[in-house]
């Protein structure tokens, strides 16, 4: 009997023949057998010192680990140890969703603490207490723009991340808006196109900061276009950028999300990760989530408590702002630790070291025969290469070598197959920056 599923053999036996079936197998027999999963053919179980061998087997195939050079959204940072020890501790750790107050004060303060740690990195007025990750953030950002506005079109820049674009139009398949893309310009917006776009049908103009491109811009000229005609501006934000560069609120941005892997989560096969927002005060209300306040108890001592949530049962159909209950809270409070280690001078100075290895970066590479470092516009720590052959290939040559050498952006823009994407963290050293040139001056010959 397996020991992590109840039913018997003879529990089985006594379903199957209420059903009317032999076997488990004649239930998906209308299922062809090249379209069936392959978890439908398990192999049996093993002891735990079985098990524990085949592990041991396979990790010893590992050739080592790479140096990553891979960006596009989710980046090799260093993570504290102080960050997983304090989040490890049992308060933490196992605190549950936060409905009685009387009973979750760690917890309240703690997200109230990482929405006040979002508020000074963006400059907004309000933040909530985080969503899933950085693409689902952006789409509740864009619907936030349509309640508000009662219109029904976006128009999104093509800088925004494509993982993202495509995320949007999923979940909008089915909804009757109108989606419109711009194209980049010398890797920054193009103002022309979207000042021909904006007009009183426009809910949101949606742009990203540094783009998918790396490019770093200043979207004040396109946010003062976009109220002028009582469009909202969102922006997808690079947390750790905002150490250097100019905040959204300084923008006049409206709504701000963002990828929050970068404050302190490591990269972990895909996840779980953190989405963040902020918004100005008089949008609080169509703002998704739950948002923490801070008030005082009938003996007027401290306390927290959710101002504002999206519980199960406040769900309201089409009136509701979202279908997004709670989040992943623990990664919320993980970044709030990371925060709070750095502190404010501590951010600064790992903005700066990103950006400080990426200008070296692209220094060295640019001095590779047949790389040629795109400088139409200023970046922050990713930037583009255009190579001699197809970007792919070359990521493929460069894992048996030691390197994640870049993320090829033919995958998500045609025309583009010979350009790569490289990002370069703090981590990077200038040992593994000059040998990555070294390595890739190797594969292009």
């Amino acid at each position: 009997m397996n020991p992590y599923i109840a039913n018997t053999q003879t529990d089985v036996r006594a379903m199957l023949d209420a059903i009317g079936v032999k076997s488990v197998d004649a239930l998906f027999v209308d299922i062809k057998p090249e379209h069936a999963p392959k978890s439908f053919d398990l192999p049996q179980g093993l002891s735990e010192f079985e098990v524990m061998e085949r592990l041991r087997l396979l990790a010893a195939k590992n050739t080592g680990a790479l140096v990553p050079f891979i960006g596009g959204g989710y980046y090799d940072h260093y993570v504290p140890a102080a960050c997983s020890a304090i989040i490890s501790r049992g308060e933490f750790y196992t605190a549950y969703t936060p409905y009685q107050p009387e009973c979750a004060q760690g917890t309240l303060q703690a997200l109230f603490e990482y929405q006040s740690s979002i508020c000074a990195l963006t400059g907004m007025d309000v933040s909530n207490a985080s969503l899933y990750d950085g693409g689902t953030a952006l789409y509740e950002a864009m619907m936030m723009a349509i309640r508000i506005t009662g219109r029904k079109k976006v128009i999104m820049d093509g800088g925004v991340s494509p993982i993202y674009r495509k995320l949007i139009k999923s979940y909008t398949h089915n909804l009757h808006f109108e989606f419109i893309e711009t194209p980049v310009v010398h890797g920054q917006s193009d103002r022309v196109a979207m000042a021909k776009l904006i007009d009183k049908d426009t809910a949101a103009v949606i742009v990203q900061n540094p783009n998918f491109f790396g490019t770093i811009d200043d979207h004040s000229d396109i946010v003062e276009k976009a109220h002028a005609a009582g469009v909202i501006v969102v922006s997808s934000v690079y947390p750790v950028s905002l150490g250097l560069l100019k905040t959204p609120a300084e923008m006049g941005v409206d709504i701000v999300t963002g990828e929050g892997q970068s404050l302190g989560l490591p990269l972990n096969f895909g996840g779980p990760y953190l989405g963040f927002m902020a918004t100005r005060k008089k949008f609080i209300r169509q703002m998704p989530g739950r948002i923490v306040g801070e008030t005082v108890d009938a003996d007027g001592r401290r306390c927290f408590v959710n101002t504002l949530q999206a519980r199960e049962q406040h769900i309201r159909r089409e009136k509701a702002t979202s279908n997004i209950c709670t989040n992943v809270a623990l990664c919320a409070v993980q970044a709030s630790v990371f925060m709070s280690l750095l502190g404010r001078q501590g951010f600064r100075q790992l903005a700066q070291l990103n950006l400080d290895k990426a200008e070296f970066a692209r220094e060295v590479l640019g001095k590779v025969p047949g790389v040629e470092v795109k400088r139409s516009s200023p970046t922050f720590n990713e930037f583009t290469v255009r190579l001699p052959k197809d970007a792919s290939d070359v990521v493929e040559a460069m894992i048996p070598r030691g390197f994640a050498a870049g993320f090829p952006l033919g995958r998500y823009y045609p025309g583009m197959e010979n350009y790569l994407l490289v990002a370069v963290t703090e981590k990077r050293t200038r040992a593994e920056i000059l040998s990555f040139a070294k390595v890739l001056a190797e594969v292009l010959r």
